[in-house]
């Protein structure tokens, strides 16, 4: 199947444009609007790569989207969590109740970019967790936990048109599951923390959730749901996401580290997640 570049935000000047077109051999510009612009029959070609910082400069987001596909066309959407569907993530903000927020964040940082394998990477801040109130868990839900914005409007429109829902996350299930009732998703699969006697331990329940699982996950429900690869998008922002972006018909990078910009089909750095809706 032939794809289309969308470009979309600012006015997209002339000389990228040219170069966009001789960097994806589009045969077609159509301009869709002011803010819109169809690249037709353009190929995700290795020049292209060096581009993306000039889209970036622009204020641009950009897809390379199958020809003639629409958001009704595709039967499941899935979701990282941490500072994906959500703004913040989770496991920083636990580590600010027990003083470790800084070292934390400096390895989640590390496990975004892909520098640390994940599930030593969450090993590592767990430990600095261990002993922790459980409590607090609540506190960050009530009080720091926020949706990115557009969230709700992407997932109003994906339930319009019929779409199934899933939160796969190297986070915790005590906001994933939370999470899943408040917006309706259909499934969730995260971490479990392991909880004794009121206190976090530092360990999870079970196998965690790495970049293999959440894949497997993704492919487990694409067998379920009798549906095709071609009719999934998957969203996410780290090195964490990037196998399960690769089992989706179409895979999202928002707000991304630039290894999973550079993969990814999307890739949206301006405007919320409803920003999806204006690519396809």
């Amino acid at each position: 199947m032939t794809t289309d570049l969308i470009v979309q935000g600012s006015a997209l000047p002339s000389f990228l444009l040219d170069r966009l077109t001789q960097a994806t051999g589009a045969t077609h510009v159509n301009v869709e609007g002011v803010q819109r612009i169809r690249l037709k029959d353009a190929s995700r070609a290795p020049e292209f790569i060096s581009l993306i910082p000039l889209l970036e400069g622009e204020g641009l987001n950009w897809g390379f989207i199958p020809a003639g596909r629409r958001l009704v066309d595709y039967r499941l959407i899935a979701f990282d969590m941490d500072s994906t569907l959500i703004t913040i993530e989770c496991i920083d903000e636990l580590a600010d109740f027990a003083g470790q927020k800084e070292a934390v964040a400096a390895v989640t940082e590390a496990a975004m970019q892909g520098e640390i394998d994940y599930a030593e990477s969450l090993s590592r801040r767990l430990a600095l967790l261990a002993g922790l109130d459980a409590r607090v868990l609540a506190r960050v839900y009530a009080e720091r936990l926020e949706l990115s914005p557009g969230a709700r409007n992407l997932l109003a429109a994906c339930y319009n048109a019929g779409m199934r829902s899933a939160i796969l996350s190297g986070g915790f299930t005590y906001f994933t599951e939370r999470l899943r009732i408040e917006l309706g998703f259909d499934f969730a699969t995260s971490n479990e923390l392991e909880i004794a006697g009121g206190k976090i331990t530092g360990r999870v329940v079970g196998a965690v959730m790495d970049a293999k699982a959440k894949a497997a996950r993704l492919d487990q429900l694409k067998t379920e749901l009798g549906i095709d690869t071609r009719d999934i998008i998957a969203v996410g922002d780290g090195a964490n996401d990037l196998l399960m972006m690769a089992k989706a018909g179409l895979s999202v990078a928002y707000q991304a580290k630039p290894a999973i910009r550079a993969k990814a089909d999307i890739a949206i750095n301006h405007g919320g997640l409803d920003s999806l809706l204006y690519l396809l």
